[in-house]
């Protein structure tokens, strides 16, 4: 990672500022590494830098299983009769059974680069990989959770580690498969974890908690690690209603479907992140809305994992909060992303430009989705502000206008030809808390990272 940058004051000649293109903007970060002023329509003063394109803010990864990273692009052969997500699941768990700590640490670092060269400047880390190889505990609690934070700290990202609530295979399977033995999680541990990060008081991290599923957590637990949550303001995270077999076992062990459960059970509100949601009824929908409640589309790795497609108009027309995430980080971009949110529906309903609402001023689908998961990462990752705004931290994109997917497009038409126009390498640079971690395309420890991850990429080979 780079140093700090020198100059306190920047000035860009385009900037996306509440929700829009903005000329001639003044950008100044305060000690703290945030934002103390953001002003538009500025002539640039005497000896402030200019950036050399338009900026843009990063966005939020509301969700990732860093040790994943290692299987991506190795799951796409079919050796039998059928291939779904159950049996990648099976698959995936061979790469969790066999990597230590500091193999984690190179995958992740490598990751965690390749997210900010993607546009991420956060990443919401749901972490359950817990113990060691054999499923004992290891000596340090957070030996795991310290390796994804030294990755962070080395890529220059910033994380939130979300510690997870796993203890059993599935409803009707009261503890954890053998090859589950790393994940072996109470409510009370997930708190101590969650605290142990939290006093680690590592740089750009913050910390929440995670619930696996409903049919990796009982009842009696979700509702033990909720309390332990009261009062507190960080992010709760659940997958919920990804597979339509969750569903039905959801319903035939609990009579009702998971989304319908949690919104009957648990009291809901913006802390809670639904990651999928895919397999929502619009009651469901409507009481998510009513919670305050957001959700995490991951669209890539639903894609892959034949998931199913959410229904966005819905999730959309009820104003929910929505973010996304890389999950199973077969892609790590977040323009291809919501390019892919947006064309699943147009695949599913035969339409276009489904997530535009000209009706409300906003004919463009990118700037609708860009601007809501804006918004929704930042509650996803337990920020108050987010974005090019005073008291959000100084994080920002510079878009590199000479790659070959934004020649020739009008300045009006930049964010739809970023998401909907490929391939390209479009940040030229990237900056976290007032800090350069990506110039000229480049990541200064580049070279590095790569090397330890093919390092710890031979030592995993036997699990892939």
């Amino acid at each position: 990672m780079t140093d700090s940058t020198s100059a306190q004051r920047l000035w860009a000649p385009r900037a996306w500022v509440q929700g829009q293109w903005r000329e001639s903007v003044l950008l100044e970060i305060d000690a703290a590494g945030n934002w103390s002023a953001v002003q538009p329509a500025t002539p640039r003063p005497d000896g402030v830098a200019a950036l050399p394109g338009p900026v843009l803010p990063g966005l939020v990864n509301a969700h990732s299983h860093a040790f994943q990273r290692a299987f991506a692009g190795l799951a796409e052969r079919r050796e039998t009769g059928s291939d779904d997500f159950w049996s990648w699941r099976d698959r995936m768990y061979r790469v969790a059974l066999g990597i230590t700590p500091k193999q984690l640490e190179a995958v992740a670092t490598q990751l965690y680069a390749e997210l900010l060269r993607g546009g991420y400047t956060q990443v919401c880390e749901f972490h359950y990989l817990q113990h060691a190889i054999d499923g004992s505990r290891h000596a340090d609690a957070l030996a795991m959770s310290r390796a994804l934070m030294r990755a962070a700290t080395s890529a220059g990202i910033g994380l939130t580690m979300l510690p997870v609530l796993y203890e059993r295979a599935g409803f009707t399977q009261p503890t954890l498969r053998d090859d589950q033995r790393r994940f072996a999680t109470t409510a009370d541990e997930v708190i101590v974890l969650r605290d142990g990060v939290r006093k680690a008081a590592a740089p750009r991290v913050n910390a929440g908690v995670a619930i696996h599923s409903l049919r990796a957590a009982s009842p009696a637990s979700i509702t033990r690690l909720v309390e332990r949550c009261s009062g507190d303001d960080g992010p709760i995270h659940i997958h919920v209603a990804e597979q339509t077999g969750e569903v039905d076992d959801c319903i035939a062990a609990t009579g009702a479907r998971p989304i319908e459960w949690l919104a009957r059970h648990v009291a809901l509100d913006s802390r809670w992140q639904l990651v999928h949601a895919t397999h929502a009824t619009t009651q469901e929908i409507e009481a998510v809305a009513r919670s305050g409640a957001g959700v995490v589309i991951c669209p890539s790795t639903e894609a892959n994992l034949g998931d199913g497609l959410c229904d966005l108009p819905r999730w959309l027309g009820a104003r929910t909060m929505l973010s996304i995430g890389s999950d199973s980080h077969v892609t790590r971009a977040w323009r291809e992303e919501l390019r892919w949110l947006e064309y699943g529906q147009r695949l599913r309903l035969r339409q276009r430009n489904v997530a535009s609402a000209p009706e409300l001023g906003l004919p463009a689908s990118a700037q609708r989705l860009f601007n809501r998961c804006l918004a929704g990462g930042a509650s996803a990752a337990g920020f108050s502000a987010w974005g090019l705004q005073p008291g959000a931290r100084a994080d920002l994109l510079v878009i590199d206008s000479d790659d070959s997917s934004l020649l020739g497009i009008p300045d009006d038409r930049l964010l739809d030809a970023l998401v909907f126009s490929s391939p390209g390498r479009p940040w030229r640079d990237v900056m976290v808390a007032g800090r350069w971690v990506v110039r000229g395309h480049r990541h200064a420890a580049a070279q590095a990272i790569a090397s330890n991850f093919t390092d710890a990429m031979a030592a995993l080979a036997s699990t892939l």
